[in-house]
């Protein structure tokens, strides 16, 4: 738990329980799938079983015969109306991006994509009729495999997954630090580092993920009234508001988006889905609300991925361990289609393979490729967490290579506490940060120096069970993020975001926001803000949100942008009402206002005891009759704040794992971090976002990963399959922070949301590998389940004789564990998948 000291009377550094978990953990709150509209209509989508095939015939016949069924729909009943899904990040002029229709027309590119839908006076109406539609099929080859498909075209033959479009290579973007002026050669320094130094080249696999979020994306639409509403499970309802008008035609003024309670969004509803246009052009067309919800199987199938990318990186340094230049080639998987903002995740990861080290050459480039499987997008960190998995691998290697301790050669290397503000090799400024407190306090929670003398006696004692410390010293960028730089990243968006603060007569406030929650805990954050900002109690705060009528602007809620941007506009807004109210104060109080004075929520003449408190200024400005001449009878206030910095939040992260070096059964002995996220507001929300973070980071290590076989089908695409971690798979972690304020804002907060799931994925690769790394183990690909432990120990080992020896011991499957990468069902007793 992280632990904090309040400022005496302060709600900013308090533990204050959340304000909506009464409603959320009860129940008693509106979910999009809660929602019963008088006549309402459900829709339930035929989905395609092949990865890449032409559709030949689509036959409705039965599944309009069937029961309460009022209408069936292909893509070629719609192809002119139903336009195409948009992308928001072309990130080169070239870009090539095929049209993403919502209902595929004459070609389906994943398994999964929706080919018909059904529209019925019940959920299970369409469901039953859905399985009526008959729709023929011609196979075509898919293109699967991301290496394979980035080499594939019409010249050279290999599957296309577009074949009019000749190629699968969408995009290739490129930053060099000598190009920029941000640094040297790259490529001069790594020759030169062959002849005198130290030259390392690893390849490593980001495997693909499935955000799984709590509550599956439900959309209800309503086109009854004056204007079209739609409630959407969606992380981004002023986006997608936005969105709808301009694909439809439909005036923005006619849309009202709402997003009710959302459980978990994880960049999993950072998305305008083919199902959200679905329900809204049936809706328009029938007269009718109209529902959708998907079912699990389909979200795990047919909602975007995240991750999937092959890393080629080159690390150069001198002969003592000071680093000389760092060269990263990316593959990425985008999926059939280039997706809202997919494109664009691996360049947020360009700014951060660098890290928190002082290299002095980088270049970091990726070529995006299009195949026959489910569209990528955003995953909580987007494009963060490979960046930083990346360089502290290789960081990891750099210290193995030298025989030195891995955090001696990071604090060789990295940025030091004095240097700040410091611009990094990608061009970005660091304002803030101390990278030598976090690791110090990091290896006291951690207990650093037993661990590393325990590791080192099992080792000589030839122990079955070995012990691997990981450590991960990361930083991010996050907020995002100044309008100006994401224009000049050719991103379709800004980067700010805006809050309303209203006064009512009684003395309470309501806070209007454009930051959506989705489970960050806004609602109680905010109000501590506001709290201590206007000097009112925190319950008298209301925070209002994820309605495009009622907060009407906004830029919505990803990339922990939402209290470091959300919260500043936030600041901004209740301090334009200061100012309001001090007019009307000093004219009650028949003073000049350049001696009016507010603290603790009451306005008071300098040098004297006269004052009114807050509440009071409210009432009589409602009242107004007696206000100055010219003012307007309101204190309510609006602001828009455009960040002028990413906001870079860091930490060190250890981690302890033990493996059973005769069945490669990986078990978590300890977690330890210390991270620096500025001021908080409030301990207890941070603790809990950390917690979260943390997990799927470790899952994405230990157990996760969307698996295909060689047709195309996502074989894990249920919880059987795809392991999620609960609390019995996972340790008590010792968390505790720094502070180093940032510089950019007025709180002095960075991010958190994305903290833990970007740090800990090589803490724990690093101590897996760590613990075999004496039998010539440098890389285990994750996740690291005891089948590719053992696998990795056996083939170390030499092989067959190994494979019998272990078998024969320990009953082990080695026919399964041979077969590789095709894991299947779920082992908890492993903590892994097995064959």
């Amino acid at each position: 738990m992280i632990a904090t000291e309040p400022d005496a009377g302060k709600e900013i550094g308090r533990d204050r329980r959340r304000k909506e978990d009464q409603r959320l953990i009860t129940g008693r709150t509106r979910w999009t799938d809660n929602i019963v509209l008088p006549g309402m209509l459900h829709i339930a989508m035929v989905r395609s079983p092949f990865a890449h095939a032409t559709i030949t015939n689509v036959d409705k016949s039965a599944a309009e015969a069937s029961p309460n069924v009022v209408r069936v729909i292909s893509g070629k009943d719609v192809a002119e109306e139903q336009g195409g899904l948009p992308n928001a990040w072309p990130i080169t002029p070239d870009q090539v991006t095929p049209v993403h229709p919502p209902i595929a027309v004459d070609r389906a590119t994943f398994a999964g994509e929706i080919v018909a839908v059904v529209v019925a006076r019940s959920a299970a109406a369409a469901r039953d009729a859905a399985e009526l539609v008959d729709v023929d099929y011609d196979e075509l080859p898919a293109a699967l495999d991301l290496k394979e498909s980035a080499e594939a075209s019409a010249d050279n033959g290999g599957a296309l997954a577009h074949p009019d479009l000749g190629t699968n290579k969408s995009a290739f973007w490129k930053f060099d630090s000598a190009e920029a002026g941000t640094g040297g050669n790259v490529d001069e320094a790594i020759e030169k580092a062959r002849g005198d130094g130290i030259v390392l080249e690893r390849e490593y696999r980001q495997q693909r993920l499935i955000p799984a979020f709590m509550e599956p994306r439900s959309t209800v639409v309503d086109p009854t009234g004056e204007q079209i509403t739609m409630w959407s499970a969606t992380q981004i309802p002023h986006v997608l508001r936005f969105l709808l008008a301009a694909v439809t035609g439909v005036s923005e003024a006619k849309i009202r988006v709402i997003a009710p309670d959302v459980g978990g969004g994880f960049g999993g509803k950072l998305q305008t889905t083919p199902e959200e246009f679905i329900t809204f052009l049936l809706a328009r067309q029938l007269g009718k609300p109209v529902k959708y919800t998907e079912t699990r199987s389909e979200s795990l199938m047919a909602a975007h991925h995240g991750r999937d990318q092959w890393q080629k990186l080159t690390l150069s340094a001198e002969k003592d361990g000071t680093v000389t230049g760092f060269k990263v080639e990316l593959l990425a998987d985008l999926g059939s289609h280039v997706s809202l903002i997919g494109g664009g995740v691996p360049v947020l990861g360009a700014f951060m393979f660098n890290a928190i080290y002082k290299f002095p050459a980088y270049q970091f480039s990726v070529q995006t490729v299009l195949t026959n499987k489910t569209w990528t997008d955003a995953y909580r960190g987007a494009g963060r967490p490979e960046a930083t998995y990346g360089i502290e691998r290789m960081m990891d290697e750099l210290a193995a290579e030298l025989g030195r301790d891995p955090l001696e050669v990071r604090e060789q290397n990295w940025i030091k506490h004095e240097e700040f503000p410091f611009t990094s090799v990608a061009g970005l400024e660091y304002d803030s940060g101390n990278y030598e407190a976090a690791t110090e306090r990091a290896k006291e929670l951690f207990g650093y120096d037993d661990l590393r003398a325990e590791q080192q006696q099992r080792r000589d004692a030839g122990d079955r069970v070995q012990l691997g410390i990981g450590v991960s010293t990361f930083t991010e960028m996050c907020g995002l993020a100044p309008s100006r730089v994401l224009g000049s990243l050719d991103y379709g968006a800004g980067g700010w975001e805006h809050a309303s603060v209203r006064m009512l007569p009684t003395g309470k406030v309501e806070l209007l926001t454009g930051a959506s929650a989705h489970g960050q805990g806004h609602e109680t954050a905010f109000s501590q803000i506001v709290a201590d900002r206007l000097g009112v109690a925190f319950e008298d705060v209301e925070v209002l949100h994820g309605d495009t009528q009622i907060a009407h602007k906004g830029m919505d809620t990803y990339g922990s942008r939402s209290l470091v941007v959300g919260g500043e506009a936030v600041v901004k807004a209740a301090d334009k009402v200061i100012e309001k109210a001090k007019v009307i104060a000093a004219h009650l109080l028949e003073a000049s206002a350049d001696d009016v004075e507010f603290s603790g929520g009451r306005f008071t003449v300098k040098g004297t005891d006269q004052g009114l408190a807050m509440a009071e200024i409210a009432l009589a400005t409602f009242a107004a009759h007696n206000l100055p001449d010219g003012v307007e009878p309101s204190l309510d206030s609006d602001a828009t704040y455009d960040p002028v910095n990413f906001n870079y939040p860091h930490g060190t992260h250890l981690c302890a794992m033990e493996v059973d070096t005769e069945t490669g059964q990986v078990t978590m002995r300890k977690y330890a971090a210390c991270d620096d996220i500025g001021n908080i507001i409030n301990p207890m929300i941070v603790s809990g976002q950390l917690h979260g973070g943390l997990v799927q980071g470790i899952a994405q290590a230990l157990w996760e990963e969307a698996v295909y076989d060689d047709a195309g089908t996502l074989v894990s695409g249920s919880f059987v399959d795809y392991l999620l971690p609960t609390a019995a798979d996972t340790i008590s972690f010792d968390l505790d922070h720094t502070t180093s304020p940032a510089t950019t804002n007025s709180l002095g907060t960075k991010g958190v949301g994305e903290a833990g799931t970007i740090a800990s994925t090589p803490a724990v690769v690093n101590a897996v590998v760590d613990a075999v790394r004496h039998l010539g183990i440098n890389d285990i690909r994750m996740p690291c389940t005891p089948e590719r432990v053992w696998k990795a120990i056996n083939d170390a080992r030499g092989g067959a004789q190994a494979e019998t020896e272990g078998a024969a011991a320990h009953h082990f499957d080695a026919e399964a564990a041979q077969a590789g990468d095709m894991e299947g069902t779920t082992d908890r007793t492993t903590g892994g998948t097995s064959a």
